[in-house]
């Protein structure tokens, strides 16, 4: 398709459940009216926690204009059935993989985000040959020091009869959001942050766990790391020795909602790398 025709293209946004090891995975795809998209490697997108891909419809829509695109809620938020126990991202990169298996989808890119970073790398090591170019936005390589940080400050608050658990969470989700955020997409953070419940927190503590230092080196696909200035400013950079030959990109005025603020420029940035010869 031509970058006429892609500007051109009215994308179809849906939305549709895949069983996987967890139960019912809930997904939402993209892809042109124009036809032709599969001329285009398929693109998986994936959250970070404790939000939804809820975070992921406006680069839907923007990527969506000249190849199919999936952005999957992780087991236990959004609207995906919950794991019966606390998972690690190997897990959660499993149970992904359950989707891709019935959507029979040998080959695709994938862009993961925070804790989504973490699963689209986990991905790429157990599919070798079905990722073919990744893009990490944030990549949570974690010290012992940031991970018993961690463990000390219980999240999410426990409920309240007076509610204010939810005034905690929006204190907190204000705190991190970072610029161009608007009250209405602060707001719908916060909700899908107590959509997920007590168990909010596994996804971050997957993260917190997961081994970068080891896990990195053995990501084989071509990679782009997206860096913007959020919480893992810091341990997004320990990732630049631990991925030989990684393209890298610094945004130090972008946020941790940069998917969902500046969605045009990273799809042009994520556009850029994919269609690279």
């Amino acid at each position: 398709m031509s970058k006429s025709s892609a500007a051109r293209a009215t994308v179809n946004l849906r939305r549709a459940y895949f069983e996987s090891r967890y139960g019912q995975l809930h997904v939402r795809t993209a892809f042109p009216s124009t036809g032709g998209f599969d001329e285009n490697t398929p693109l998986l997108l994936l959250h970070d926690s404790p939000h939804s891909s809820r975070m992921c419809r406006a680069l839907l829509a923007a990527i969506g204009r000249d190849r199919s695109t999936y952005a999957a809620d992780t087991p236990g938020y959004g609207e995906s059935d919950p794991p019966p126990a606390r998972p690690s991202i190997a897990d959660y990169a499993t149970a992904i993989g359950d989707f891709l298996d019935n959507l029979r989808l040998r080959r695709l890119d994938v862009l993961g985000h925070g804790t989504g970073a973490a699963i689209a790398a986990e991905i790429a090591i157990q599919r070798p040959a079905a990722v073919r170019r990744l893009v990490l936005v944030g990549v949570p390589v974690h010290t012992t020091a940031e991970r018993e940080a961690f463990q000390a400050t219980p999240y999410p608050p426990p409920l309240a009869a007076d509610g204010s658990h939810a005034s905690l969470e929006w204190q907190r989700a204000a705190a991190g959001q970072g610029p161009g955020v608007s009250l209405e997409l602060l707001a719908a953070g916060v909700a899908e942050s107590l959509r997920s419940g007590p168990h909010g927190w596994w996804g971050e503590a997957a993260a917190r766990q997961w081994a970068g230092h080891e896990r990195l080196p053995l990501v084989a696909p071509p990679a782009l790391v997206l860096r913007p200035r959020d919480a893992l400013w810091e341990a997004t950079l320990r990732a630049q020795r631990l991925l030989k030959g990684a393209s890298w990109q610094d945004l130090p005025e972008a946020g941790a909602r940069v998917l969902e603020v500046a969605a045009e420029d990273i799809a042009k940035r994520v556009r850029a790398f994919l269609d690279r010869a």
